[in-house]
């Protein structure tokens, strides 16, 4: 990249080792005496001008960055418009970067941040502005094409398979006066990564959760009720761990809530209190039902130490990238092997990422449709292991850092979109 300063920016929905990432970008370039930038609230802070001097934070938060969740720097949901569309955005994107400098961008997000990414490193060429772009691969949802996974997504899916285990514990302890049938929400829209990560719970053929339901299988209410029917008629009880997506013969959510989020994308009202409901009705259980929403995503306590490799690993290969002029890349996860677990850092173009998913290979899911396979095992397994240890307060409670975020001197005129 041309000479100046590197923006980085996180977009999305945060998790508990993005900031690992951001502490490995800063880390990086100051090894090469750059200056990095950060924008407040993702790409919103690079159209407002409203950007923060991670130089002036000291060595010591920033290493403490690398246990915190959460966005160190702010994040959100918002989808640039196609040039051709709006161009407004993107000349005055291009107008903040020339004033301070900014000749590498870094945005660290899943598909629709690469297609973000991708955009304005066309637009920059368009421009004449010599502007490195480079992806940052993030999100739990693990449905990046071309990466093996995506940091973020092992220790929500640690979180999830733990928390699965420990509520079976519970309800199976009452099963005999209270809960017969429990419904544990994952995250998921259209790919089933997270879902099909609390198999990792049990092992033998009782052990929960019972019935997993994935988004890329129709869901048909009828032989649902008829397995969670035989399970407690079997078991004592029945957990179901259930995707957020997941949709029923006609294609529709099952708890589609008539309304879109910032991208366009539908928003959904929360499967597991409709599956709670249908089972209530139609077979008479006691049920209960969970949603863990942001705590999935947040629970750095129980971070993979293979997560937090991987979100260091990416950060470093990313300003490397872009010191080195390779416009419009991410850094991906590419697996050698499974056991022992091996792996290294490639770089992928933007093209083949913006805007694709990735859905939970047909071989990983059991054949009767509710379960996980060994394949499945053999892909998690690795992924799951190793402790992220934190450091503990006197109180018990682990020590995140808060950064002081100073902003920079604005120099342009504020944005109206």
């Amino acid at each position: 990249m041309a000479k100046g300063n590197l923006l980085y920016a996180q977009s999305g929905g945060v998790t508990a080792a993005i900031n690992a990432t951001a502490s490995a970008v800063i880390h990086a370039a100051r090894e090469h005496h750059v200056k990095v930038l950060a924008a407040r609230n993702g790409i919103l802070g690079a159209l407002r001008e409203d950007l923060i001097d991670t130089s002036k934070e000291t060595a010591a938060a920033i290493r403490a960055l690398a246990h915190t969740p959460g966005g160190a720097f702010g994040s959100c949901r918002y989808k640039l418009k196609a040039p051709e569309v709006d161009r407004a955005p993107y000349e005055r994107l291009i107008a903040v970067f020339r004033a301070h400098d900014i000749h590498g961008f870094l945005y660290n997000g899943g598909n629709d941040s690469a297609d973000t990414a991708l955009k304005l490193s066309k637009i920059a060429a368009e421009f004449g502005y010599p502007l490195t772009c480079v992806g940052v691969p993030k999100t739990v949802d693990n449905d990046l094409v071309v990466t093996d996974c995506c940091p973020g997504f092992a220790s929500a899916a640690k979180y999830t398979a733990v928390s699965v285990r420990e509520a079976a514990l519970d309800v199976a302890a009452m099963a005999d006066t209270s809960t017969k049938v429990f419904v544990y929400e994952a995250m998921g829209r259209h790919a089933g990564w997270l879902a099909a990560a609390a198999g990792m719970a049990g092992h033998k053929a009782d052990d929960a959760p019972h019935l997993i339901l994935f988004p890329e299988r129709a869901f048909d209410e009828a032989d649902f009720l008829a397995r969670v029917k035989a399970t407690v008629a079997r078991v004592g009880w029945c957990m179901v761990v259930a995707s957020e997506g997941v949709r029923g013969p006609d294609g529709r959510f099952l708890a589609e809530a008539g309304t879109v989020d910032a991208f366009g994308h539908a928003q959904l009202g929360g499967v597991a209190p409709h599956l709670a409901q249908v089972v209530k009705e139609k077979l008479g259980c006691k049920v209960h039902w969970t949603v863990p929403d942001y705590l999935q995503r947040s629970a750095r306590h129980l971070a993979s130490a293979t997560d937090l490799k991987h979100a260091i690993a990416v950060g470093r290969a990313a300003v490397k990238y872009a010191l080195a002029g390779r416009n419009a890349v991410m850094p991906v996860i590419a697996r050698n092997s499974d056991a022992p677990y091996r792996w290294k850092i490639a770089a992928a173009p933007l093209e083949d990422l913006a805007n694709r998913e990735k859905k939970l290979p047909p071989e990983f899911v059991r054949e009767d449709g509710y379960g996980i396979t060994s394949a499945a095992r053999h892909y998690f397994a690795p992924l799951l292991r190793g402790q992220a240890p934190l450091p503990y307060g006197k109180d018990g409670i682990p020590r995140y850092i808060a950064l002081r975020n100073h902003a920079i001197v604005k120099t342009l005129p504020d944005w109206n979109p």
